[in-house]
């Protein structure tokens, strides 16, 4: 299902429905089209909105977890949210942790991390991706998965198109090595919001110990891990997803 791309500003983003905004933060290969069944899913209750990341536009300098926890902040400045659910992907979570371990928390009233990093994950590191390499490309984005079917032609072809450009290959590098140096360890035990974590059992990218290291570290966190699920349960298993998610929303105390 194809949803309205909306432009304000510098800003490009999908917005359904009207209620508590919903923010959800795709990852460092991820698309809008990531969160489909997680948008149709919520959009009758919350203010779903899906940021389209400039993950390829931001200048060299600001080419970081940084940069795109900037990025947001002026975002949902621009759109005056509040009350506000940050739920993120891998880097989308990596980013989410940052706006708010780095922002008034008064305006995010829960978390919720799904194969985040931030504090180990397997990614490109050093690697540098093997253009005009279809077979490593799709080997590369099946292994996300548990599933392997759940990466498409499409999708293959959309990472194959990423790593076939010369400016955006170097931007997720860039990406890549801020987020693994970005280690928030130490400053987790900051977070005092209701948070949610939900991680596939066979993640390899951020492995199961990683959720676990998160629920330790963060004081107010449920941890789920979902069986035959890799880095992306939002759209391998989406049903068992949306259902821990909004069991999750329905617990919070209702904005008036």
């Amino acid at each position: 299902m194809n949803f309205e791309i909306k432009s304000f500003k510098k800003f490009k983003y999908i917005e359904e429905g009207v209620g508590e905004p919903l923010i959800l933060l795709h990852g460092l290969m991820g698309s809008l089209s990531n969160y489909t069944q997680t948008i149709l899913a919520f959009k009758n209750k919350y203010r779903v909105i899906v940021p389209l990341l400039p993950l390829y536009d931001l200048d060299i300098f600001h080419t970081s977890v940084i940069g795109l926890k900037k990025y947001l902040k002026q975002f949902t400045e621009a759109l005056n949210l509040s009350n506000m659910h940050l739920l993120g992907n891998s880097l989308g979570g990596h980013i989410a942790l940052l706006y708010v371990l780095d922002n008034d928390n008064d305006k995010v009233k829960s978390l919720i991390l799904t194969g985040s990093s931030g504090l180990f994950e397997n990614g490109l590191g050093d690697t540098y991706p093997k253009r005009n390499n279809y077979e490593w490309v799709k080997r590369k984005a099946q292994t996300t998965f548990y599933d392997a079917a759940i990466a498409t032609p499409e999708l293959i072809d959309d990472v194959f198109e990423i790593v076939n450009n010369r400016i955006k290959v170097i931007k997720i590098i860039y990406l890549a090595r801020s987020a693994m140096k970005n280690y928030l360890g130490d400053k987790l035990h900051e977070i005092k919001i209701p948070t949610l974590l939900i991680w596939g059992n066979n993640d390899i990218v951020t492995p199961p110990f990683v959720a676990q290291e998160f629920h330790k570290l963060i004081a107010h966190s449920e941890l789920f891990l979902i069986d035959k699920c890799g880095h992306a349960p939002m759209m391998e298993t989406p049903q068992e997803f949306n259902a821990i998610v909004e069991t999750f929303l329905q617990k919070l105390p209702q904005s008036n």
